[in-house]
């Protein structure tokens, strides 16, 4: 069962970023960029998440989906409308044996992220044929029957760096689906993202490009979804790491 903050932020997810069928991508970037720079604000992102550590909304549905990811962070989903879009929290720890820069990829559907906590460092690449990064590309996409990760070989690329940026807390960014990008967390402590996913599932498999040998990730990865008491300890800890220890005491 939802509660307020969880209804209210179901609204606002289906109400702008459910438009006409013909909405392109950028339209759509803007639109979720206005919509987690909303959520993401400080009272409203507290008051949600403390709601949820409370164990409403979905929490057995949500646990589901939720993991430390392969790329070195943790996902904690926080609501998920239906197929089209997916609201979540994203934990990097620093000095965590997975901690360091993601491998570069894009996406499935456009995104938008706003930091709330920390710093995050974030590059931007596009494929060139005299780019100075030599990669192994791969097609990552998901299993059909237990949803792990796979990721094929797809033969080798070369990369140009474009951009280098910071985001510290109260910024974001946005980007369409084929921005090929790496994250990081950039500050001494914990870095803690709103991440917006809109039109779930809209590509087949993402690019992701790494240095490593060749074959080095030629297999599936498996996730391991969090179990329900621990989703909602991570809530809870997350609740405390954004200011929230009062407001979430009075929700125990």
């Amino acid at each position: 069962m939802g509660g307020r903050h969880v209804l209210r932020a179901r609204r606002l997810l289906e109400g702008s970023l459910d438009g006409p069928a013909d909405l392109d991508e950028e339209e759509l970037v803007r639109a979720a960029r206005a919509v987690v720079a909303e959520l993401g604000s400080p009272g409203r992102l507290l008051a949600l998440v403390a709601e949820l550590a409370s164990g409403l909304g979905d929490p057995s549905g949500c646990a589901r989906l939720s993991y430390r990811h392969v790329l070195g962070f943790d996902k904690l989903l926080l609501i998920d409308v239906g197929t089209r879009h997916m609201l979540r929290a994203h934990v990097w720890h620093p000095g965590s044996r997975r901690a360091g820069r993601e491998d570069i990829h894009n996406h499935r559907s456009p995104l938008a992220s706003y930091v709330v906590h920390g710093t995050l460092g974030m590059e931007l690449y596009e494929t060139a044929g005299d780019g100075p990064l030599a990669a192994e590309r791969y097609r990552e996409s998901l299993s059909t029957e237990v949803s792990d990760w796979l990721l094929e070989p797809a033969g080798r690329a070369r990369l140009r760096l474009t951009q280098t940026a910071e985001y510290a807390a109260g910024s974001g960014y946005a980007l369409q689906s084929d921005a090929l990008h790496r994250a990081w967390c950039a500050s001494p402590g914990t870095a803690v993202t709103l991440f917006l996913e809109t039109g779930v599932g809209r590509r087949r498999y993402t690019d992701v490009f790494t240095g490593g040998a060749s074959g080095r990730r030629a297999q599936a990865y498996s996730k391991e979804p969090l179990e329900v008491t621990e989703y909602l300890a991570e809530l809870r800890t997350l609740a405390e790491l954004i200011g929230g220890s009062e407001e979430l005491a009075a929700r125990r």
